[in-house]
């Protein structure tokens, strides 16, 4: 079954409406009819079954048939902070992300990183993300959208991370996996957790510095060095299961 997301005030009176690019994906790529069965979230906690009942040029209303109840998203809210990778990276990062239950992911620029977003440019790149995103949460049964932000400078990513009720920053001279074992074992559920990842050649020393100074945590991922789209895929594996239920 094919889903889809609307907003909560686009599901009324027992039915939902789909509007925007959904609609030729429906009407044109899926060629779906009349009477078929499809399933919407609202992006913040209702699954809904529903059966087409208008297939318009401009929206597309469905009925609902009934409300499911199971949720798919992680107990705690997962905030990647990626530092920018080279080339088309960032798109297999958010996809994955997404996957694994991320709730946010901030693009980040960094002293190592190669890749320079400004302007427009950084405006198209963050707009395309966010379809890529989309795309991932539908397709991974996701029961929120996660949202792609803008580019964060790293002070500004270091003072949002700090914030948060746990930050993490995994890092090749931290402390063996004992204390990252510890660290993690005490994340709970309903507590909003921060992950920062490098772009490719890591963190710089006083990155890594600043970083703790507000608050956030070194932890290791192992032995092994892995690449910047690796280790945040590492990173969000072990939390989900973790966190898991």
């Amino acid at each position: 079954m094919y889903h889809f997301f609307v907003t909560p005030k686009q599901v009324q009176d027992g039915f939902c409406t789909i509007t925007g690019q959904d609609v030729n994906h429906i009407r044109n790529v899926l060629r779906m009819r009349q009477g078929e069965q499809i399933g919407i979230r609202d992006g913040i906690s209702r699954n809904y079954i529903c059966i087409i009942e208008e297939l318009g040029t401009d929206r597309i209303r469905a009925r609902i048939l009934s409300e499911e109840k199971e949720n798919s998203e992680l107990p705690c809210r997962i905030y990647l902070f990626q530092g920018l990778p080279k080339s088309d990276k960032m798109d297999w990062i958010i996809q994955k992300a997404v996957e694994l239950g991320v709730y946010r992911i901030i693009p980040m620029a960094t002293r190592r990183a190669v890749v320079k977003l400004e302007g427009k440019r950084a405006e198209a790149k963050v707009q395309r993300w966010n379809a890529i995103a989309a795309s991932a949460a539908k397709q991974s049964g996701r029961m929120v959208l996660p949202e792609v932000a803008g580019v964060a400078g790293f002070a500004e990513a270091c003072a949002m991370a700090g914030q948060l009720d746990c930050a993490l920053i995994p890092y090749e001279l931290a402390e063996g996996i004992g204390e990252t074992r510890k660290i993690l074992g005490g994340i709970r559920p309903g507590m909003e957790v921060a992950v920062m990842i490098g772009p490719e050649g890591g963190f710089d020393v006083e990155e890594v510095r600043n970083a703790q100074e507000a608050g956030i945590l070194p932890i290791t991922l192992g032995r092994r060095i892995l690449r910047t789209e690796t280790a945040g895929m590492a990173a969000l594996s072990v939390l989900m299961f973790y966190l898991e239920q």
